[in-house]
């Protein structure tokens, strides 16, 4: 386990709320913390404490799905310690962890240090099926979410499109307290997703090919990591108004920007390697 996964929270308490996506965990999450008395929601990479933002980052304030899926499961670091650091100042304290599967919550939790969710609730412990159904119908035909906090606070960074707001039955003494914000990412969040070496590979090749003066891909090396990807590429190039040097720094540069935008990852690191070279014709 890397050293900023380790234990580290004693004092937080956590209860976790799972069901599929876009069966209404965000939209019950307020109400569902206040009967149980739990003092913080963490719901997609925000902290939220009656309705205001006080932690964190929105996966839905990502503009595609694969960061979006990496911010709610806290796999960037500076987006970890910074919630890590908040629970620290605030435990002793409970916090829901809202998650589309139990081990989801707990690998959320165990990346916080946090203890293991000690108490499971099911959006079918909260709901009917009937509701389960028509919010499901809402996300596919719509692409709407919920996220449980007021629209004050969604609009500063939110990527998508704001489509209105609602509140619950009671107000607390916060103005904020019970409001929640429809909003509508620029992106679907129905299903897992999952991105195969190979793709990266396909879009390394791609791009390196359309780079000038690169004349072939003799081997494109993938390697996965927890804090990103790393690549490495021989090629064959044709000499002419660039030097090796500088064909090589192009095909870095475009390839970790390429991979970067297109597929939400962040590049490690893309060393390229000239391993042939081609001049009047002739191959050396």
């Amino acid at each position: 386990m890397p050293e900023d996964e380790k234990p580290s929270l004693s004092g937080v308490s956590v209860i976790s709320f799972v069901g599929k996506a876009g069966t209404g965990k965000s939209q019950r999450a307020q109400v569902l913390a206040r009967n149980l008395d739990i003092d913080y929601i963490l719901d997609d990479g925000l902290v939220i404490r009656k309705g205001q933002i006080v932690s964190g980052r929105s996966a839905k304030t990502e503009r595609n799905q694969v960061r979006a899926i990496r911010r709610a499961m806290m796999e960037f670091p500076d987006h970890r310690r910074e919630i890590r650091q908040f629970f620290q100042q605030a435990q002793p304290c409970t916090v829901m962890i809202i998650a589309t599967s139990e081990g989801m919550a707990e690998q959320i939790a165990r990346r916080l240090g946090m203890p293991p969710p000690g108490n499971v609730i099911r959006i079918e412990d909260v709901a009917t099926p009937e509701e389960i159904r028509r919010a499901r119908l809402e996300r596919k035909v719509k692409g709407q979410h919920v996220i449980p906090v007021s629209q004050v606070q969604v609009r500063k960074n939110f990527a998508g499109k704001l489509v209105g707001k609602l509140r619950v039955f009671w107000k607390g003494k916060n103005k904020y307290e019970g409001e929640k914000t429809i909003v509508r990412p620029p992106f679907s969040f129905i299903g897992a997703l999952r991105i195969e070496p190979q793709a990266i590979e396909d879009l390394a090749r791609h791009v390196a090919l359309r780079t000038p003066q690169v004349r072939s891909i003799q081997e494109i090396r993938i390697k996965p990591g927890s804090e990103g990807v790393s690549m490495q590429l021989k090629i064959g190039v044709i000499l002419g108004e660039r030097n090796l040097v500088e064909i090589a720094k192009t095909v870095k540069t475009r390839i970790s920007s390429s991979v970067s935008y297109f597929m939400g990852l962040d590049v490690r690191g893309v060393d390229v390697v000239v391993t042939e070279v081609e001049l009047h014709g002739t191959k050396g």
